[in-house]
């Protein structure tokens, strides 16, 4: 199979598919791969070291995407991208379809079968190639949130972690999975007052078993955020419904009670988000205020650290890789039932129920 390896066209997105000891496996096992030029100068990967693992390099994306059999991404197609796709080929990445009407349409009418990193499951119900960007994006919103909070980024001049005689910032983190628990770590080890909501109480249990009297928990209601939301320095919102479009917990009325530079990070943006008064940023322009209040949403929060992220990424996306080239899409997925899982758009019918549902489109089930 000849898998090709575009450059991320998305502002300030310096993530690649693929590194070049991940297009090794490929070459090894009898594969081409075709790599852009450049695609991996943002995180120090230059096109020598994907030539010294036995890739070529293309000069330009068309290159790519008129030869490949399969393109391996990291981020969404933007519309030019979906341009380029042809019936048959396969595109494996990140696709967030559901707040996403036009990227989905553009997929469909390409007739390419799209398969998308989100919706990959495991045995045991966890979604393996969402994590490490949910861990990533986790310990970011920490980050970025106590950096907005600085009064010269408009936030309301709180240090997380206080000093002796000053109380310290207080986290409320919507959502207790893993991007929840990596942002409750985060905030716990600058010493911040920590509160989760989820709306599992096993779950609960397992925050109050790993850190005890250190982090607050909540059965996440509309009266908690009621009562949580007007009092908190930062809140991160960390809720995701596998494939689904984000549901809009924080209300705009919530957005007004909160006191003049809180900031809130929206983890779940690139699933539309679960903040009413959130849209989509980029990395160029993080940031904007709503009623006083500091909203950060950027879309694609882990490749504010494209070397991490990369890496991590590679390190779960290669096994599946390497089936989907090894035995060809179809027969993959036949084996794979959690593969199977990913696929969301194949022959111009949507096969994601989540998207289906969240789009009002007809759905065609993958077994068929």
């Amino acid at each position: 199979m000849k898998i090709g390896v575009p450059k991320e066209i998305k502002v300030l997105e310096y993530r690649v598919g693929m590194v070049p000891s991940s297009v090794r496996e490929l070459v090894h096992d009898g594969h081409e791969v075709v790599v852009e030029t450049n695609a991996g100068m943002g995180i120090g990967m230059r096109d020598q070291d994907y030539e010294a693992v036995g890739a070529t390099i293309a000069k330009t994306p068309e290159e790519i995407f008129e030869s490949a059999d399969m393109i391996v991404k990291v981020k969404e197609p933007q519309a030019n991208e979906c341009e380029m796709l042809s019936p048959g080929q396969v595109i494996f990445t990140y696709l967030h379809l559901a707040p996403d009407p036009a990227q989905t349409e553009a997929l469909v009418k390409s007739g390419t079968t799209a398969i998308a990193y989100e919706t990959v499951t495991a045995d045991d119900g966890s979604l393996p190639l969402l994590t490490p960007m949910s861990e990533v994006a986790g310990r970011l919103s920490i980050q970025e949130g106590a950096h907005h909070l600085c009064e010269a980024k408009g936030g309301r001049g709180v240090l997380l972690g206080g000093v002796p005689g000053v109380a310290p910032g207080k986290v409320l983190i919507i959502g207790g999975g893993v991007s929840g628990t990596h942002a409750a770590e985060m905030a716990i080890g600058l010493g911040a007052d920590v509160t989760i909501l989820d709306r599992s109480v096993p779950r609960l249990r397992q925050i109050n078993d790993i850190w005890g009297g250190r982090v607050k928990t909540a059965y996440s209601t509309k009266h908690a955020i009621d009562e949580l939301a007007p009092h908190s320095d930062l809140i991160i919102g960390a809720v995701l419904i596998a494939g689904a479009a984000a549901p809009k917990l924080v209300t705009a009325e919530h957005v007004k009670s909160m006191q003049p530079g809180t900031v809130i990070v929206d983890i779940s943006i690139d699933q539309g988000g679960c903040f009413e008064t959130s849209h989509p940023t980029t990395h160029a322009e993080p940031t904007y205020v709503v009623d006083d209040v500091v909203h950060y949403c950027v879309a694609n929060m882990p490749g504010a650290v494209p070397r991490t992220s990369t890496l991590a990424l590679n390190n779960v996306t290669l096994p599946f890789v390497l089936a989907l080239a090894d035995l060809g899409p179809i027969e993959a997925m036949r084996r794979d039932p959690h593969l199977l899982n990913g696929l969301n758009v194949y022959d111009g019918e949507i096969t994601e129920p989540a998207v289906a549902e969240a789009l009002d489109l007809d759905l065609v089930v993958p077994e068929l």
